[in-house]
């Protein structure tokens, strides 16, 4: 009989803790990791915090994981701050597909219809700079209130008529040979070559941003360099009329400060914030500048 007790309490108290368990309350906001963008194609996107929301999308060929400093300090400054990983680049899938910026563009609506998100805040960097202002000018800014651009690669990457500071020809086509047949020595010294000066980031910065260059697809980098080649975004710009902020150091060598002063020029609700101290990683460089900068753009 004893025995018979014991059991049965014993029962009781595994059906409580079954019980318990099944009442459980997730600790997930419910929120999805991957987004599918079409059929076979899911992007990675880190989605974290609530408000006011901040969208930002990474350069070349970096990915959504570039802005780790700028979601620790976002999200606890009461914004929603969520990163997009275009195709082809980190944890995003990689198919055999166009990787151009109007693939990008339309992922990027689909992700923000899907997460029905509104008034924005669009930030883009180096690349990312180009496809989030090709974005706007395409969709007419659905979904998005305010623009910000971190050393963007534009208006025009390469050099062509009337926009003699671009990249030369010469210059981007050895750059593209290089994804095909040198990339990981080519990706090694674009990451050396973003701060403006030696020691402007440790060594273990450097290390991160190339392994995270090193997660993007051989021939989605290829295929995205050669699209920015045939860019030309300069009729793009008198249509922008929300709010843009640019962001660009002064001392960056990838795109030249010169290009934000384009890029003011062209865009008639512009301001541009000037990095005195920084090169082409910005965003690390002047990390507490930059992310108090873009706090500021988006509460205004």
């Amino acid at each position: 009989m004893k025995t018979l007790v014991i059991a049965f309490g014993i029962l009781a108290t595994l059906g409580q803790s079954v019980l318990a368990q099944g009442k459980r309350v997730p600790a997930s906001a419910g929120r999805e990791e991957y987004i599918e963008v079409e059929k076979n194609v899911k992007l990675h996107v880190t989605d974290l915090g609530e408000g006011q929301p901040v969208v930002l999308i990474h350069g070349w060929p970096l990915s959504d994981a570039m802005y780790e400093y700028q979601y620790q300090y976002l999200v606890r400054k009461g914004f929603r701050v969520i990163g997009i990983t275009l195709r082809g680049f980190g944890k995003s899938d990689k198919p055999y597909s166009r990787y151009d910026f109007d693939v990008f563009s339309d992922d990027i609506h689909v992700v923000l219809e899907k997460l029905k998100i509104e008034n924005a805040v669009l930030g883009g960097f180096s690349m990312g700079g180009a496809v989030v202002l090709h974005y706007v000018t395409k969709y007419n800014a659905a979904h998005v209130s305010k623009l910000a651009l971190f050393g963007a690669a534009a208006p025009s990457w390469k050099q062509r008529e009337g926009f003699p500071t671009g990249i030369p020809a010469e210059a981007a086509e050895g750059l593209i040979k290089q994804t095909m047949t040198n990339r990981q020595d080519l990706i090694a010294g674009f990451g050396a070559g973003f701060p403006a000066k030696e020691g402007n980031i440790s060594k273990n910065m450097e290390k991160w941003l190339e392994n995270i260059n090193l997660e993007a697809s051989p021939y989605a980098i290829t295929e995205s360099i050669t699209a920015l080649r045939d860019l030309d975004l300069r009729p793009e710009l008198s249509k922008i009329k929300i709010p843009v902020a640019i962001f660009h150091g002064v001392y960056d060598k990838n795109c030249p400060f010169v290009w934000a002063e384009e890029l003011n020029k062209g865009l008639k609700n512009s301001y541009i914030v000037r990095f005195e101290n920084s090169g082409h990683a910005l965003f690390i460089e002047e990390m507490e500048k930059f992310n108090t900068e873009l706090e500021k753009f988006a509460r205004k």
